[in-house]
């Protein structure tokens, strides 16, 4: 009998499971897909969040450069004098009630102005607004370094004037609105104005024009 000879058919390596054909690869995709978009979601928000934020900040230094720059200006002009300054409230009637007293063994450190509700609060100076916000006695207070480096307290206020922390503001403009807020909460409206010079408070009273 002729030996047997060899086959010359190549065997088959055995066939791999369906799962490691199909659905391994489709997993790997979808993987990947979903981490490009994270990657791209997240680099969009930081882009969005740096192109708001950077301009704000931007201005923000801006404006306290520029009232630093200011308020040093403002140390080379006079202190104000008698009867150079114009009141807060045009056409009320002026009390000199400096150094009455106040509770908790306080005096009045400054002048009250009353007039009716909501009525307009002029500034009494060119300068740098320094402060728009609350404090525990005035209630709704709005602070303004004029010449000198005086700085001009206006408190009670109902609602602030179109006006922020560092903005400029010219004699007659608008900073706020009579009120009661603070302490004076029930009394009649008015607005507390203060003058400090060299952290030390002054009576405003005689600074200011009478009418």
């Amino acid at each position: 009998m002729p030996p047997n000879k060899p086959s010359n058919k190549l065997s088959k390596p055995p066939a791999l499971p369906k799962t490691a054909k199909t659905k391994a690869p489709k997993a790997s995709l979808i993987g990947w897909l979903l981490s490009v978009l994270i990657r791209a979601s997240l680099l969009f928000a930081l882009l969005f969040i740096v192109d708001k934020v950077l301009p704000t900040l931007r201005l923000q230094t801006q404006s306290f450069v520029v009232a630093k720059w200011q308020q040093v200006n403002l140390l080379q002009e006079p202190l104000p004098t008698e009867n150079s300054l114009p009141s807060p409230l045009p056409g009320q009637h002026l009390a000199d009630t400096w150094g009455a007293v106040r509770s908790a063994g306080r005096s009045h450190e400054g002048i009250d102005i009353f007039a009716d509700r909501g009525s307009p609060i002029q500034a009494t100076t060119h300068g740098v607004v320094s402060k728009v916000g609350d404090d525990s006695l005035g209630g709704r207070v709005v602070v303004i370094v004029g010449p000198g480096g005086a700085g001009h307290y206006y408190a009670h206020l109902q609602e602030y004037g179109d006006i922020a922390v560092n903005d400029w503001v010219e004699a007659g403009d608008i900073i706020g609105y009579v009120g009661d807020s603070g302490n004076a909460k029930g009394t009649p409206p008015h607005v507390h104005y203060g003058i400090y010079i060299n952290g030390r408070a002054v009576n405003p009273y005689p600074l200011l024009i009478k009418e």
